[in-house]
């Protein structure tokens, strides 16, 4: 049998914790980016088109190529793509602050598509009621649709999170920090197989938590 080798299990946890603060901090600040950014802009790609409370061809087929352009692109691909922007504006290629504009278009672009499907899930005859009772469109938007698509909303930010998770994953060639670039350094680069199966393990038990909690949340907000 062959031994399993690389980094003693005891010296593991002084490893893995540091990065799982990173990918934590990595994946919050990127996701609070996607919910200012996305959200608002799902908002207004549902609300643009014919089915919306301001319908405008205009707007809703250029923003909807915007979305569907920071769909287009692989991660990898993304990551190499933005370089000379990551590069004017943090004035570095690499680390944490190169993969967060890549990581932000990504998920911005993401829950977009995934706040307007929410959105679109919501009948349309409550909000002519809201209409016929005299509510202006800001207040359907916010009191209507949104409280609405709560769930959906819940269960696309769910989606969301493990997505920004795995990019951090794959950010990790680019020397971000976090779990994957523990698992890039050590793992794939110094062949540390100990290292390799705890990042393994940790981003498994660590996806399959935020799926859980997001379903207990979409679960509570459905009516």
């Amino acid at each position: 049998m062959i031994a399993l080798l690389g980094t003693p299990w005891s010296d593991v946890p002084d490893l893995m914790l540091p990065a799982l603060g990173e990918t934590f901090r990595m994946v919050g600040l990127v996701m609070a980016i996607v919910v200012l950014v996305g959200g608002p802009l799902g908002l207004l790609i549902f609300n643009t088109s014919p089915l919306g409370l301001f319908p405008n061809r205009a707007v809703h087929v250029s923003i909807s190529w915007v979305a569907n352009l920071g769909r287009s692109l692989p991660f990898l691909v993304l990551m190499a793509a933005v370089i000379p922007v990551t590069k004017l504006v943090f004035g570095t290629t690499i680390g944490f602050q190169a993969a967060l504009i890549p990581m932000s278009i990504a998920g911005i672009a993401f829950f977009a598509r995934l706040t307007e499907n929410a959105v679109r899930e919501v009948p349309r005859e409550l909000l002519d009621v809201g209409l016929a009772g005299g509510s202006s469109k800001r207040q359907i938007v916010t009191s209507i649709q949104l409280r609405e698509a709560l769930p959906g909303l819940a269960a696309g930010l769910t989606l969301n999170v493990i997505a920004m998770i795995e990019y951090s994953a794959i950010a990790g060639a680019i020397g971000s920090g976090g779990v994957g670039y523990l698992a890039v350094n050590y793992g794939y680069r110094r062949f540390d197989d100990n290292i390799m199966i705890a990042c393994i393990v940790l981003l498994i038990a660590l996806v399959q938590l935020i799926q859980f909690s997001g379903d207990r949340v979409v679960r509570a907000l459905t009516h």
